[in-house]
């Protein structure tokens, strides 16, 4: 995999993050859900990464 493919997901999981956190402290649960949705989405691209890094695709 790509190094800008990683960093692309590390990136999606971080603004992830940067929603869940001002979704908690702002009481927005939408928010906060979108933002944990988020990182569950970039985690599963991190980890299909790491398959095709095993696998050398």
């Amino acid at each position: 995999m790509s190094a800008a493919d990683k960093a692309k997901h590390l990136g999606e999981e971080l603004v992830g993050k940067a929603k869940e956190a001002a979704g908690k402290v702002t009481g927005n649960e939408k928010l906060e859900a979108e933002g944990k949705a988020d990182q569950a989405t970039a985690n599963a691209k991190q980890a299909g990464d790491d398959v095709k890094d095993v696998f050398g695709k």
